[in-house]
């Protein structure tokens, strides 16, 4: 099984599409800062969520909520805004925006007591339009090194998001 967390009005076919607002589409209501989210453990094989996470008040407890709905191996697939993209500024919803690096703090590497993840693929995107010349320009260039180009170019030259794709081990 699929869910795709918080929705909005990009309905995925295949997938348990959730979000808190009632929409057309919508299999399932349910705000993602009341703990538990209403599936059971070991529940899904792929989560997808696009720029959701910016909006839970709780971001450890809502990763250990997908760690908790997943079977072993499922894949998370996952868009954030990243902390250089003025327009992520702009949504007086948003809670926290995110660094390339914000995930290795999810990982084995890192010694916080937060949920563990397989980073198995991530990039920062400069726009979040699909197959804009942009993106096919910028994105090698941003994503060569990210760490000096979030130290030193992002004010330059800000991109629109992080976009990572977890596994649960």
């Amino acid at each position: 099984m699929k869910i795709n967390l918080g929705t909005g009005t990009d309905i995925k076919e295949g997938y348990v599409n959730h979000d808190f607002v009632k929409l057309e589409g919508i299999d399932v209501i349910h705000n993602l800062d009341v703990y538990p989210w209403p599936w059971r453990d070991n529940t899904f094989d792929e989560v997808f969520c696009s720029h959701v996470l910016e909006h839970v008040d709780d971001l450890p407890s809502a990763m250990k909520e997908i760690k908790r709905i997943c079977i072993p191996g499922a894949t998370i697939k996952i868009r954030v805004p990243h902390f250089s993209s003025g327009v992520s500024w702009r949504d007086p919803t948003h809670k926290r925006l995110f660094s390339y690096f914000t995930w290795d703090y999810f990982t084995d590497e890192c010694f916080y007591d937060l949920p563990k993840f397989k980073i198995i693929d991530r990039y920062l995107n400069f726009t979040r339009q699909t197959a804009t010349f942009l993106n096919y320009v910028i994105n090698p260039f941003i994503n060569i090194a990210p760490s000096i180009y979030e130290r030193f170019f992002c004010w330059l030259l800000p991109c629109a998001e992080v976009i990572v794709e977890l596994s649960l081990r």
